[in-house]
């Protein structure tokens, strides 16, 4: 890549990777400090921002290596490796979801499918990592689809804000925390010709667009995604492809039906059942986390496509193999709040932020998230 983009390789990031070569977590996490400190910088040095791509996989499959047990990390891999079907691209959105996969696709046998992550999409220097790697095997992204995907997103936050403006007592479209100034995201700026901004939810409905536009340039190829932020646009015509999701599957026979998602509650009940009685994690673990994350996801899937009773025990799983997780309680507090069930999202929801008092901040922000876009309360309270 350095001799690609005409830079030389910096002496900390040669030794980050040595660091890597050698295995040895604590050396390669002091190793990545000095890294990091540079990525942050205003301007951003050229060297590391060409590179960062590389450097961020590397890190983060050691990270990973250095989190999960062996034979756990294994099996995470290859149950998601292993439910997709020749050729397809891989979309990672967490960090277990992206750089396992990323590890186990370059060191086991079998076919090397092209692996990308939603969440870099918005990053210039990840759409740059992404043509070096793969631009003979899919139509990749471009600076220019970056600048219009960035642009629409603008023009479509500017809409909904002018409604909130003209419209104060119909529900809010501009999401909290979505706007800081009154105007625009947070800070837009432009750097070398490119637009870009800040803040995750500005971020990833920017990072949502430009999936949208690799899905469009690649109408030949099939897409599987893990997901980190719920890509709503991307639920129409998704499938269950094992413990992950295939986006836009065309074939009859693999649409998501009631069978469907039954058996995919069967599934998450075994998980569960199996980090019950063989609890070689902590409640806190990494693994345990990744697991109730896959069942969030689906169960997303299944309230947007309005498989209610399957969504809400695909919540109930989830919380069952990881009790704190906010998504999975917030998520069922949702389908309680729209079927009428104010009074029983209230209780669990109360209950949940007296059990896990580090999430109650993340608790209240989804009350007033909701209350907001939807003109009613997430109290339960008139």
């Amino acid at each position: 890549m350095a001799e690609r983009f005409k830079i030389e390789v910096p002496a900390d990031v040669e030794r980050f990777f040595a660091a890597v070569e050698a295995g040895n977590w604590d050396e390669i996490d002091a190793a990545f400090k000095p890294i990091g400190e540079r990525y942050r910088e205003k301007p951003r040095p050229r060297e590391i921002d060409v590179l960062w791509g590389p450097i961020l996989e590397a890190l983060g499959v050691a990270e990973s290596a250095h989190d999960w047990p062996a034979q756990r990390l294994q099996d995470y891999g290859n149950a998601v490796l292993g439910s997709l079907r020749p050729g397809m691209v891989y979309v990672g959105g967490t960090d277990p979801g992206r750089f396992i996969p990323t590890l186990l696709n370059e060191t086991s046998d079998g076919e090397r499918h092209v692996i990308v992550t939603q969440n870099g999409l918005a990053a210039s220097s990840y759409v740059d990592y992404l043509n070096f790697l793969y631009a003979d095997r899919l139509a990749t992204l471009t600076h220019e689809d970056s600048n219009r995907a960035f642009q629409d997103y603008i023009s479509d936050f500017q809409r909904r804000a002018a409604h909130d403006r003209e419209f104060p007592n119909e529900p809010r479209q501009v999401l909290p925390g979505e706007n800081r100034n009154g105007d625009l995201p947070r800070p837009i700026t432009s750097k070398d010709g490119l637009v870009e901004i800040t803040g995750s939810i500005a971020t990833m409905a920017v990072n949502e667009r430009l999936l949208q536009m690799l899905l469009q340039k690649n109408p030949e190829l099939s897409f599987a995604l893990e997901e980190s932020f719920p890509l709503k646009s991307t639920y129409a015509g998704a499938t269950l492809l094992g413990p992950i999701t295939e986006l836009r599957a065309e074939d009859p026979q693999s649409a998501l039906t009631a069978e469907r998602a039954a058996q995919s509650i069967e599934y998450w009940g075994a998980v569960a059942e199996q980090f019950r009685i063989n609890p070689d994690e902590s409640a806190e673990s990494v693994a345990v986390k990744t697991y109730s994350k896959l069942a969030v996801a689906q169960a997303n899937l299944f309230a947007d496509r309005n498989f209610t009773a399957e969504a809400e025990q695909a919540y109930r799983i989830a919380s069952q193999i990881y009790p704190a997780n906010v998504e999975a309680a917030t998520g069922l507090a949702e389908i309680f709040l729209r079927s009428g069930r104010a009074a029983e999202a209230t209780q669990m929801l109360d209950q949940f932020s007296r059990d896990h008092p580090h999430q109650r901040r993340a608790v209240e922000d989804f009350r007033r998230q909701f209350a907001s876009t939807t003109g009613q309360p997430a109290s339960g309270l008139p």
